[in-house]
């Protein structure tokens, strides 16, 4: 297990990191975040990225569908952002957020790495 400082430091190693945080969906508050420059405001980007996740949920709910979100990918034309709700007993509620750089990115790579740092997770 892992504290949310050295998740953040993992998920800064991950290829084409520009930042990342661990967010609060349901008041839209990053509880950590590194990486925020004068293009990457995270603080606005938690509270922006917590509406993405609430739409979803409230999506499936009326649709009816008994699942979970595993990540939501958001591709844009210079970067990947990826939103990773953690699963875990102690995350319900929190979602990880990673901003990566399109052009240095391994997007499969990210995933997988983004999930194992999830999983290691101690909050």
């Amino acid at each position: 297990m892992t504290s949310m400082d050295i998740s953040l430091k993992e998920m800064m190693t991950i290829d084409g990191s520009l930042g990342a945080a661990i967010v609060d969906h349901g008041s839209g508050m990053a509880l950590g975040s590194l990486g925020s420059s004068k293009d990457l405001d995270l603080q606005v980007a938690a509270a922006g990225n917590t509406e993405v996740v609430k739409a979803k949920l409230r999506t499936m709910d009326s649709l009816g569908l008994k699942d979970a979100i595993e990540d939501i990918l958001i591709t844009l034309g210079t970067q990947y952002h990826i939103i990773r709700p953690i699963s875990g007993r102690g995350g319900k509620g929190l979602f990880l957020y990673l901003a990566l750089d399109r052009n240095r990115a391994n997007l499969a790579m990210a995933r997988h790495q983004l999930k194992t740092i999830e999983g290691r997770l101690e909050v």
